[in-house]
């Protein structure tokens, strides 16, 4: 049974482990080789299972720990070709980089990119599929859910889904008001009733398991995301607990993992 684990989810530092129980990818590297080696120890990983890490984009808080992590483990980096001359250009791969215009095969699992709208000159989600038939999407920073990303995750078993901002707290809350424009933008953050909505669309067709992640310390809390998530998807007759699971994506694990 595949496992995913949340490791790192926020705007300091962003880090998935997904996992077959034979084979493992990492998706993003947005925290310090030593805080990711002691949330592998904390849930009890293995960095030997890890055969590649793949990035979503190459802001900060999703590769600032590429540098140092490829540098003493050698694995391969797979993202697009114009985000890896971004990142060889600013010095943060030290292994080999791989472009990935397509699927990818990594022994039992297969990694699938997805184009997510997002203020970053590119930026990709990852659905992986797994020998068994099991799925699941890392779908996180995007101002919206185009249909190409709609077409992407619909039908997975689990989805860590972005829920980053709750309306109100951002609109009274002390950020520039320029910064705030970026984040309700079409290409800034996913709400957590525009989370909710397409959560609910998820569950409809199948999805199982609905992480809520990159959820902002600023203008937000777990417990408002969870809430407006829950009531949205209650509208549509689903009952959480019956028809699926719920959960939040620590800022940073105390160990914990998705089955699906």
């Amino acid at each position: 049974m595949p496992r995913l684990y949340p490791l790192f989810s926020s705007s300091s530092g962003n880090s998935t482990y997904i996992t077959d129980g034979n084979t493992s990818v990492l998706i993003d590297c947005g925290v310090s080789y030593k805080k990711l080696k002691s949330a592998l120890t904390v849930n009890k990983l293995d960095f030997s299972l890890i055969k590649a890490i793949f990035i979503t984009h190459p802001h900060s808080d999703h590769v600032k720990g590429l540098a140092v992590t490829t540098k003493n483990t050698h694995l391969p980096v797979y993202a697009s070709p114009d985000i890896i001359d971004e990142l060889y250009g600013k010095e943060l791969i030290c292994s080999a980089a791989r472009e990935i215009n397509g699927p990818v095969k990594t022994e039992g699992i297969t990694v699938t990119p997805f184009p997510t709208p997002h203020d970053s000159f590119e930026s990709y989600g990852y659905r992986l599929d797994f020998a068994d038939g099991e799925s699941c999407c890392v779908c996180t920073d995007l101002g919206h859910v185009s249909d190409g990303v709609r077409r992407a995750v619909t039908g997975a078993d689990a989805v860590l889904l972005e829920a980053n901002y709750d309306e109100d707290m951002l609109r009274t809350g002390g950020y520039p008001a320029e910064l705030k424009r970026r984040i309700r933008s079409d290409r800034g953050h996913l709400s957590n009733t525009a989370c909710g909505e397409f959560a609910a669309e998820l569950v409809k067709t199948g999805t199982t398991r609905i992480i809520l992640g990159h959820i902002s310390p600023e203008n937000n809390t777990p417990e408002i995301a969870e809430y407006t998530v829950e009531s949205i998807i209650a509208k549509t007759g689903l009952m959480r607990g019956r028809d699926y699971l719920l959960s939040c994506a620590p800022a940073e694990t105390g160990g914990g993992f998705i089955a699906f």
